[in-house]
């Protein structure tokens, strides 16, 4: 019996082997930013890529970085805190900015305000349609019919209860705590209601550089210092003040008092921009700040530290994660509440909400259960922006599923 398989094996075993090989890439891709950067074809990676699945309420996130080199680092720390010696730390752990990053922190805020505003343009042009049991999202004139809804409250036929969308579907805001002083202690849970909450990715922005006058932060003249582990600050004998980017050349983005935000929004909200009829010049640009946006955030977060609790979507920006003891995921009596930390990724501050492709929106295409197999995702923005007429990047056609053709139902026998 082996023995006659075996040449049957034999036969398949380059076609296995690159399968496996694909859906290696496939995961690499997605965890180096998949919907952010360059162009996938170009680098010999197959058409078609599938989205991570959705993990469950009791498994947790994974990990960015290899557990063994976390454990090594928290070794490292720990031993550096038993040394009583000094330690000179980098921007921006000393407290310093990094100068190369305060024109992108600039161009991601900038590019954000953009995108809020191409979208509650669009929005009123392309429907968006949201579950109000599951909080499922779609993009097009008529929902799609595929039985998903698998919630506590849904129908038996696990059919959607579908109502009209609003922005805060396409783009939803994660918020964390705003530090006065990133170098501070941590946000406690009793100063919980006494601080105020922002977009994590405009907390992102505040502390790589951007001053925005509601929201005050400390900048730091003097480097802080380590010793023993802990951080010793010798600016307490000057006094604070709150610094508008004295002393850093940012290319013409920096002005001082905030100036520079009000000339942004007066360029955005110019004529050229506002009295523009064509929908696809919108969702064109539109698309180019969602682009912008996710690669000036993942530049930010290589120095600036973003921290995701493991089991709820809890964001904190700052060199560590809050105290604030409002976990209910799974297994937090254990924490008392508190949340587990650890490192995060672009998707954590601007989630990619995945919404079914609709290949011929002018056609009415609406997707069916029965053909669910032969449909792509795309994050919802993307989604809006290509059926509002924008050429969508190469670097989506893994997920487009652009070369499936999609039968009809009568055909769906057929197909082999």
């Amino acid at each position: 019996m082996l023995a006659r398989r075996a040449p049957k094996f034999i036969a398949r075993h380059d076609l296995i082997q690159s399968n496996f090989t694909a859906s290696l890439l496939s995961k690499h891709i997605y965890t180096e930013g998949l919907y952010s950067t360059g162009s996938c074809l170009s680098k010999g990676i197959p058409e078609y890529m599938e989205l991570p699945r959705k993990l469950r309420k009791s498994e947790r996130k994974p990990f960015i970085a290899p557990i063994n080199e976390i454990k090594r680092q928290a070794r490292l720390e720990k031993k550096m805190k038993q040394e009583v010696c000094e330690f000179k730390l980098q921007a921006p752990d000393n407290g310093l900015l990094v100068k190369s990053l305060v024109p992108v922190a600039h161009d991601v805020y900038m590019a954000r305000i953009e995108l809020l505003q191409c979208i509650s343009m669009i929005i009123g042009r392309v429907l968006v349609h949201s579950c109000r049991v599951c909080g499922e999202v779609h993009v097009g004139a008529t929902p799609h019919k595929i039985r998903s809804c698998d919630v506590s409250g849904s129908l038996n036929s696990k059919e959607h209860t579908w109502g009209m969308g609003s922005i805060d579907d396409v783009l939803p805001c994660v918020e964390s705590f705003h530090l006065y002083d990133r170098l501070g202690r941590a946000v406690t849970h009793e100063e919980r209601l006494r601080v105020d909450r922002v977009p994590a990715i405009v907390e992102l922005c505040m502390q790589s550089g951007v001053d925005v006058l509601e929201f005050p932060t400390r900048r730091y003249k003097f480097p802080a210092y380590s010793v023993a582990g802990k951080t010793i600050d010798f600016e307490r004998r000057f006094p604070r003040d709150v610094s508008h980017g004295d002393g850093i050349q940012t290319s013409g983005f920096w002005m001082k008092g905030g100036n520079w935000e009000k000339k942004e929004n007066l360029e955005i909200n110019g004529s050229s921009y506002s009295t523009s009829n064509d929908t696809q010049v919108i969702a064109e640009r539109g698309l180019k700040a969602w682009e912008k946006m996710r690669n000036g955030a993942m530049k930010l977060m290589r120095k600036y530290r973003v921290w995701v609790c493991g089991y709820c979507p809890e964001v904190q920006v700052g060199p560590r994660g809050h105290r604030v003891r409002t976990c209910g995921a799974r297994k937090h009596q254990a924490r008392d509440g508190q949340h587990a930390w650890q490192e995060a990724e672009v998707n954590d501050i601007v989630p990619p909400v995945h919404v079914w492709h609709v290949q011929d929106p002018g056609l009415g295409g609406v997707p069916f259960h029965e053909l669910r197999g032969y449909y792509g995702k795309l994050p919802a923005v993307v989604e809006m922006c290509a059926q509002a007429g924008a050429s969508v990047g190469k670097e989506y056609e893994g997920l487009m599923r652009l070369d499936v053709a999609v039968p009809d139902l009568d055909e769906e026998k057929l197909v082999v």
